[in-house]
């Protein structure tokens, strides 16, 4: 056998041996209880789709799916930790668009990069609320503008934390209202909407999932809907173009990644599960009671979404001046 022969064969039986492992884990898989993480404490939009698709991805799976919250570092401790753990499909990361597009924008330094982490699907969307407590003597969009004007400085926001959708987004609208307000970052959505309820924090700009339930209450007053149309669960808030605020829109997304490495026969098949799993009906009821709109895209689309988002939040972030701290 010549050199040749021998690599040329070598070569193809290590790729042959490469793909029947590939297609061996993904007919196995899963054979053991599959986690969720969740870059945020419970409560809020991520978490919410996160609880959305643990259900019946179990058992569309037929194996347990666990949601698993480990919030801080503005997620950065969950993306580091699912960007480290074996790429064999058990451990998944729970995304948040603005922590996965934002955060390398604003930190060079950050304990995982988006190369770390493979898009398995993006599972639904919300467009975010402007909404402020009661106590604000302002009860439309211009209104609220107008009082910012009068008063720079003198009332807060909350936000999910340094670099959320909620601190870059509230920025943004700072900028094209010309308005003042001091930013009052938190560990995600939870301890934000318990501070705003309170009137310690009066102003939030945030997904349906937190706070559309104390806007149906009367808790807090919804002044614009940050979107194309109005939200069926508070169909009375006007869009921010409705209320005269033209060219302001927000949307956050939930994408599912696994660790870089994963086989892609793995993916495939969490990913394919994942679109079964949310056209079930009763996810749908679900979905429209947490105020969560399901868009399902496969792992090639997610991954251009992601790339497309990440050139445009970089030129936001910059634009803005909104830095890490």
């Amino acid at each position: 056998m010549t050199p040749r022969r021998f690599s040329l064969r070598t070569l193809a039986t290590t790729a042959a041996t490469v793909l029947l492992s590939g297609l061996a884990a993904a007919q196995s898989f899963p054979s053991k209880p599959i986690t969720l993480v969740v870059p945020n404490p419970p409560g809020g939009f991520v978490d919410a789709s996160a609880r959305l698709l643990s259900e019946p991805l179990s058992r569309v799976m037929g194996q347990t799916v666990v949601v698993d919250n480990k919030g801080g570092g503005s997620g950065n401790v969950a993306y580091g930790l699912v960007a480290r753990s074996a790429p064999d499909g058990y451990t998944l990361l729970t995304s948040y668009s603005a922590y996965h597009v934002g955060n390398p924008n604003l930190n060079p330094k950050l304990p995982w990069a988006q190369k770390d982490l493979a898009p398995v699907a993006l599972i639904t969307v919300a467009t975010n609320v402007i909404a402020i407590h009661p106590s604000v003597p302002a009860n439309t969009l211009g209104e609220f503008i107008s009082y910012l004007k009068a008063n720079p400085g003198k009332l807060s926001y909350a936000s999910q934390g340094n670099g959320s959708l909620s601190h870059i987004g509230t920025e943004m609208f700072k900028m094209q209202t010309h308005t003042s307000m001091v930013h009052i970052p938190y560990r995600g959505s939870g301890p934000a909407v318990q501070d705003v309820l309170s009137g310690q924090v009066q102003v939030f700009i945030t997904t349906p999932p937190s706070i559309m339930g104390h806007i149906q209450a009367g808790k807090l007053k919804g002044l614009a809907v940050a979107g194309k149309a109005r939200h069926p669960g508070i169909p009375n808030v006007p869009t921010t173009a409705e209320a005269g605020l033209k060219g302001f829109e927000l949307e956050a997304w939930v994408g599912i990644f696994a660790p870089a490495g994963t086989p892609p026969d793995v993916i495939a098949k969490l990913s394919s599960s994942i679109k079964q799993a949310m056209e079930q009906p009763d996810t749908k009821t679900r979905a429209n009671a947490a105020g969560i709109e399901i868009r399902y895209l496969p792992p090639a689309a997610l991954d251009a979404l992601v790339k497309r988002e990440t050139e445009f939040w970089a030129k936001t972030i910059k634009s803005a001046g909104i830095t890490a701290d």
